[in-house]
């Protein structure tokens, strides 16, 4: 589990093709390796990756077939800058929100305006998912807990301080950057809970006496 509050901004240093699946190697820049053990977790760029290897400066990790489909690493390559959060602790401060590291889908920067010293980026994503997003809700773009501010049809809007953007890599960010999303879980547990029942529920059947009466079968 995660907050989205990213930690240190890393380098891809190589994107090794295994069959359907993929092993990436990561420089950590100044992220604090010295209590990271193999099997942890780090969120990178939103996508919860489990550490194979690692050095005191780097890890590596595997990435499935579903996440090459779920998430942008398909597009990625050596050099690319990836934000990075370690799983959080008991103890940690919940600076962000709920973040479980499991992308819903990959959007598009469609627009990027600059309001006074901050960054207003609309974010279009299937139409489907625009149901889990509200205004001044929370999302996940690229691992970064953001506040949508406003809403369209297919689309949100982040408002990025100058602070968010010097610490992750949304100063990196243009039109048509395609980028990681994971919507608020809580609104998904919170459409499961209200819609479980309906769902496990018999269709209730349109045939009944009258019916058959009034088409002469009975």
């Amino acid at each position: 589990m995660f907050t989205g509050i990213v930690e240190a901004v890393g380098t891809l240093t190589a994107l090794e093709r295994k069959g359907e699946d993929m092993r990436i190697s990561v420089n950590v820049g100044s992220l604090d390796m010295s209590d990271v053990k193999l099997g942890d977790s780090i969120a990178t760029n939103g996508v919860c990756l489990t550490v194979v290897e690692m050095t005191t400066t780097s890890y590596k990790a595997d990435l499935s077939l579903e996440t090459l489909n779920k998430s942008g690493f398909a597009d990625y390559q050596v050099g690319d800058k990836v934000n990075l959060e370690k799983a959080m602790l008991p103890t940690t401060r919940f600076g962000g929100h709920i973040v479980s590291g499991h992308v819903d889908c990959v959007g598009k920067i469609i627009d990027c305006q600059q309001r006074g010293r901050a960054f207003e980026y609309w974010v279009e994503i299937p139409q489907a998912l625009t149901k889990y997003v509200a205004e001044k809700g929370s999302i996940t773009v690229d691992g970064i807990s953001l506040t949508i501010n406003a809403l369209s049809k297919s689309s949100f809007k982040l408002t990025i301080v100058p602070h968010t953007s010097s610490e992750t890599t949304i100063s990196d960010f243009q039109l048509g950057r395609r980028v990681n999303i994971e919507v608020d879980l809580l609104a998904r547990y919170m459409e499961r809970l209200l819609n479980g029942n309906q769902e496990n529920q018999e269709p209730e059947s349109r045939l009944t006496l009258d019916f058959l009466k009034d088409n002469g079968f009975a």
